[in-house]
């Protein structure tokens, strides 16, 4: 059978009668879609039993291949039509230790048991969050069953960036048509460019537009800017964050992907160096104090006794850096205007006001640039454990020769910054320095 669409959906649905349709559905993709979709089908397979009855839930995570058979193949005395649903069923990709993982005898069970029939009014629906259209048990689903593709690209080139704005267009329409508002072009793009691609963080916001503007019919771009949280997801924090994890394999993937999406290679050097140096900060801090000697230390620490203990001392290093910043900024203010000819007081005054705006400390050099949000604070302080400080130190100086090699000689960047990720997420002590 074809493969649908998740935004055709609904009139697939309208071609098929409950009688004739399908008796195994597989949902697969973005989990906001994946969501949408299955309500939608369950809505159409039991539109005339009671859900809360007709609807068996299973998670696909921890339920064995042969329990799901079982129910799926169960006769009801007091249901005429049944919906046996499996969540998040792992078809297509790995699982952890303590979760299910299908082996390739429950694969040749569940075929065998499309091909044999599942039993009539009885339908089975499995979500998943990928798609492999090379693995055997996606052909033989496409053969007998009816494959719901709500997967959606994630890069970043212009084709993606259009599958994805379309995505949220057809969300904010559906949202929006709910509770007669609207909206201009302006503002969808800026409440796009607070959230990026997140459908459920998307269709969140719109709700939360839609109650806070109340009677008002359109919402505007003042109403996002009071409302909405930027939390537009970066590529290259995808990067930074498994390097500061240690997690080399999920790197190097996402290290991959920048490329082929044309990042070029001193743009990544830049944001690792930004990683690198922060990291040292912490580190630096961590061990000025002589109290906390455990390595382990923030480890442990639980979030609340980061607040209440650390956060206080980390405030006041800021303040630090922010005072001697402001320092040297007046000595250098105040040495330049000698040289400044002609200049009335007056004229200084204003350039020395424009100067105090223009040099603000930049936030890469506060251990805590937003103090109203500890958290991200807190969870940078537990990944820096995951470095000793000469780790840090020789990654610095790697990064700097690194740097060095790319402006002036004809080396592999792509291989280059692979080793370097290699040697920095290598557990143990760094050899960066010989």
């Amino acid at each position: 059978m074809p493969i649908i669409k998740h935004d055709r959906l609904d009139d697939y649905l309208g071609s098929l009668s409950r009688s004739t349709s399908p008796r195994f559905f597989l949902i697969c993709g973005e989990t906001f879609l994946v969501k949408g979709a299955f309500d939608r089908l369950c809505a159409f397979l039991l539109e005339d039993v009671n859900r809360e009855f007709g609807l068996e839930q299973v998670d696909g995570t921890i339920t064995a291949m042969g329990d799901i058979i079982e129910q799926t193949t169960t006769f009801s005395f007091l249901l005429s039509r049944k919906v046996i649903a499996v969540k998040n069923a792992p078809l297509f990709s790995a699982t952890s230790s303590d979760q299910i993982s299908y082996s390739q005898s429950d694969m040749d069970l569940l075929t065998a048991l499309v091909e044999k029939g599942i039993p009539e009014k009885h339908t089975l629906v499995m979500t998943c969050s990928g798609l492999d259209r090379r693995k055997k048990v996606f052909k033989a689903i496409e053969a007998l069953g009816s494959i719901i593709d709500c997967t959606v690209s994630q890069g970043v080139r212009k084709e993606d960036m259009d599958e994805q704005k379309t995505v949220l267009q057809g969300i904010s329409r559906k949202l929006l048509a709910a509770s007669n508002k609207r909206m201009d072009t302006a503002t969808f793009n800026l409440l796009v460019d607070q959230t990026g691609f997140n459908p459920e963080l998307f269709a969140r916001n719109i709700e939360k537009l839609v109650s806070y503007t109340g009677a008002t019919d359109v919402i505007g771009i003042n109403d996002i800017k009071s409302v909405v949280i930027r939390d537009k997801k970066d590529p290259i924090f995808s990067l930074t964050n498994a390097v500061q994890e240690k997690d080399a394999a999920k790197a190097l993937i996402v290290l991959s992907a920048l490329f082929k999406d044309g990042f070029h290679p001193l743009q990544i050097l830049k944001s690792l160096e930004n990683q690198v140096r922060k990291l040292l900060m912490i580190k630096s801090f961590i061990l000025s104090f002589s109290k906390i000697k455990d390595p382990h230390y923030f480890k442990r620490m639980n979030f609340n006794g980061f607040k209440q203990a650390m956060m206080p001392m980390i405030l006041v290093y800021d303040g630090k850096i922010k005072n001697a910043i402001k320092k040297r900024d007046s000595f250098l203010t105040l040495a330049s205007e000698p040289v400044a000819k002609g200049a009335g007081k007056k004229g200084v005054g204003k350039k020395k006001s424009g100067k105090d705006k223009k040099n603000a400390v930049p936030a890469d050099l506060l251990l805590a640039p937003n103090p109203k949000s500890p958290y991200p604070v807190f969870l940078i302080f537990q990944k820096s454990e995951n470095f000793s400080l000469d780790e840090l130190k020789n990654a610095m100086i790697a990064l700097g020769d690194l740097d060095y090699q790319l402006k002036s000689a004809p080396i592999d960047a792509n291989v280059s910054i692979e080793n370097f990720i290699l040697t920095l997420c290598r557990k143990g002590e760094s050899p960066h320095a010989t």
